[in-house]
């Protein structure tokens, strides 16, 4: 039977690695942002607990059901398939102490017995399935290495805190809920319709509504939420836009500036829209904004909206965060198949400037500003060094083995995608994140190709 195994020398505890990996979120935070898997139930990892995925694309999508057994707390758990697509598959997690340094080393194992279903051409398979299993786990292990890292840093005494979180089902959003959870945080879903529980709260700006009583006590707030920019820019489509940002930004700083025992931060998020086209000239957040268009002005009232947080003495952090790349979702999903076709190319002038950052990234970045005292007020999260357009187009075409000459000018562009276009896609910032950096922060990948590695396994 073919098996598979992985180790990496991790610096903390075999027990500190268990226990990131038994919290709520761990699933999401370690599936490739590039693998179809959906998980639709998760009971835990004590034996007899069952994880049920879908696993697959679309309406191909097959049910997977795991099992976990032969659980060592602190030590191991795995799981094995008792129906999905394999003939046989059984996983062990293990988590070993280093013998020298027990307590401040240890090293993570997966292995993995398997066996392909169809005989033959199962055999024949295996070695396409192996070189995926290394891209999954090189993954799965550089997260895990990279989160652990990020909590030690910040939180090295282990205090939980309790964390509502607003957007909490988008893409940064649900990264940042499954990070914090992992960490030994407590989050609180801030929705906008049927909360559910203590850990859910009601805030809806259309009906001027807020569960203010659930935010009693609350450590920090993450306010993430608004309106999709994507898509055609109706005038209906750009109301909702600046509605959903200024109007639900106002509705909860006033609510928080009401409290009796109010968060001692709040991180509202922005954008790097808020500047406008600079040109080729650098830009900080000391920068005033040039040739902004709609989604500048957005931006500006957006982070106006949170003046009554903090002027009730609230610290507030305005991240301006820039393309977030993940092929989970966004600017780089959209382009991907393009690119994969070999149809790929750069969007506008070759020498505008693109300024982008890979998601763990705006969650490190996020998690910076909940934990230091001395960020307040605006904080561009975008990586150290943007890149025109060209070298993003060349880097990612480079990283996908494909060519890129398919450019789409400025003129097509706008034709086609009209202001939104005009604002998201043919203005250049050239952003540097001068705060960010500067008050300690280190990037996980800073360059350009070393994030299309780890996001697309490449």
């Amino acid at each position: 039977m073919p098996t598979f195994t992985v180790r990496s020398s991790i610096d903390h505890s075999a027990e500190a690695v268990f226990d990131w990996h038994a919290r709520e979120g761990a699933f999401q935070r370690l599936v490739p942002p590039w693998a179809p898997v959906q998980l639709e139930s998760f009971e835990g990892i004590e034996d007899g607990d069952r994880a049920v995925l879908r696993v697959g694309p679309g309406p191909l999508a097959l049910t997977w059901v795991a099992e976990h057994h032969d659980g060592i707390p602190g030590r191991q758990f795995c799981d094995r398939q008792v129906q999905g697509p394999f003939a046989h598959w059984d996983h062990t997690h293990r988590f070993e102490p280093d013998g020298d340094a027990p307590g401040d080393r240890s090293t993570l194992v997966d292995h993995i017995d398997y066996e392909l279903p169809g005989g033959l051409l199962g055999t024949a398979a295996e070695p396409f399935l192996e070189a995926e299993l290394e891209r999954q786990f090189g993954y799965r292990h550089r997260v895990t290495h990279r989160d652990l890292a990020l909590h030690e840093r910040y939180n090295p005494e282990g205090r939980s805190l309790t964390v509502a979180v607003s957007g909490s089902s988008g893409l940064v959003g649900s990264a940042l809920c499954a990070f914090l959870s992992t960490g030994g945080h407590h989050v609180k879903r801030i929705v906008r319709s049927n909360p559910s529980g203590d850990d859910e709260i009601l805030w809806n700006a259309r009906t001027n509504t807020v569960e203010t009583e659930k935010l009693e006590g609350v450590d920090a707030v993450v306010h993430l939420a608004g309106e999709n920019v994507f898509g055609l820019w109706t005038d209906a489509k750009k109301r909702r836009i600046r509605r959903s940002r200024t109007d639900g930004t106002r509705l909860l700083a006033e609510a928080l500036a009401a409290l009796d025992d109010p968060p001692e931060v709040l991180v509202s998020a922005s954008a790097i829209g808020y500047y406008g086209d600079h040109g080729a000239d650098e830009i900080t957040e000391d920068t005033e904004p040039r040739n902004a268009g709609f989604l500048g002005w957005v931006c500006r009232e957006w982070e106006a909206a949170a003046t009554p947080a903090r002027e009730a003495g609230i610290r507030v952090v305005h991240p301006r965060i820039g393309i977030v790349l993940t092929p989970a979702g966004g600017a780089l999903q959209l382009m991907l198949p393009a690119f994969w076709l070999g149809l790929g190319g750069r969007i506008g002038n070759a020498d505008q400037y693109f300024s982008w950052i890979a998601l763990d990234d705006v969650l490190g970045g996020l998690y910076h500003a909940l934990w230091t005292e001395e960020v307040e007020g605006p904080m561009n999260l975008t990586a150290p060094e943007p890149v025109t357009m060209q070298t993003y187009a060349k880097t990612l075409a480079g990283r996908l083995n494909r060519p890129a000459f398919f450019n789409v000018p400025a003129g097509v562009a706008r034709t086609l995608g009209g202001e939104m276009a005009e604002d998201m896609l043919l203005q250049s910032a050239r952003v540097r994140p001068t705060k960010l950096t500067g008050t300690g922060y280190t990037h996980g990948t800073p360059a350009l190709d070393d994030a299309l590695h780890h996001l697309l396994g490449r």
